[in-house]
């Protein structure tokens, strides 16, 4: 697994193969930052990665310029290989928790420019995710929150749908805190 751009590219993760992950392939994780790369000053960004795994994506964000990274998963192994990556590459701006997502986002009081969500597919609570993001008060106004999710969802519906992309097998819904009205 390997970091697709910025200034840590090329470097990679090699998580050891006890975490319980599934983390998105390189392809997709290519694709979905060719598309932010449209919308997104990553410098001028905070993001918060739900369900991190292996931290891919939250280190994607950082080597591409994010100023503030919080990868979260209620996995002590995940969370440690996130904490030992950042060292090793030397990261400062990455914060790894220990949490139970939904927990999280509950007592959140902190908000972010870009939310990340990557669950376990078969989450019974995935269908809940967006509601949970918006009602949270938890992503600033003009942020985005994309769901990483299997075909059988669709989010079309959702008053804060922007559009979903697909690679393969794996679907990104995207989600606008304030959708332009033209």
């Amino acid at each position: 697994m390997r970091i697709i751009a910025g200034s840590l590219k090329g470097r990679r993760l090699n998580p050891p193969t006890t975490l319980p992950v599934r983390p998105t392939t390189d392809m997709a994780r290519e694709s979905l930052f060719n598309i932010l790369n449209n919308y997104v000053d990553y410098e001028e960004s905070t993001v918060m990665d739900l369900f991190a795994g292996t931290g891919a994506v939250s280190f994607e964000f950082v080597s591409r310029g994010a100023k503030d990274v919080t990868s979260v998963d209620s996995n002590s192994q995940c969370i440690d290989f996130i904490k030992s990556s950042a060292a090793h590459f030397g990261v400062n701006n990455l914060r790894a928790v220990r949490s139970d997502v939904f927990d999280l986002l509950k007592r959140a009081y902190k908000q972010f420019d870009i939310i990340f969500a990557d669950p376990p597919y078969a989450l019974e609570t995935l269908p809940q995710l967006p509601d949970l993001i918006f009602n949270s008060n938890v992503l600033t106004e003009d942020g985005i929150f994309i769901l990483e999710h299997p075909r059988e969802f669709e989010f079309e519906e959702h008053p804060h749908f922007w559009q979903h992309r697909h690679y393969g097998k794996v679907n990104f819904t995207f989600f606008a805190q304030k959708l332009d009205e033209e």
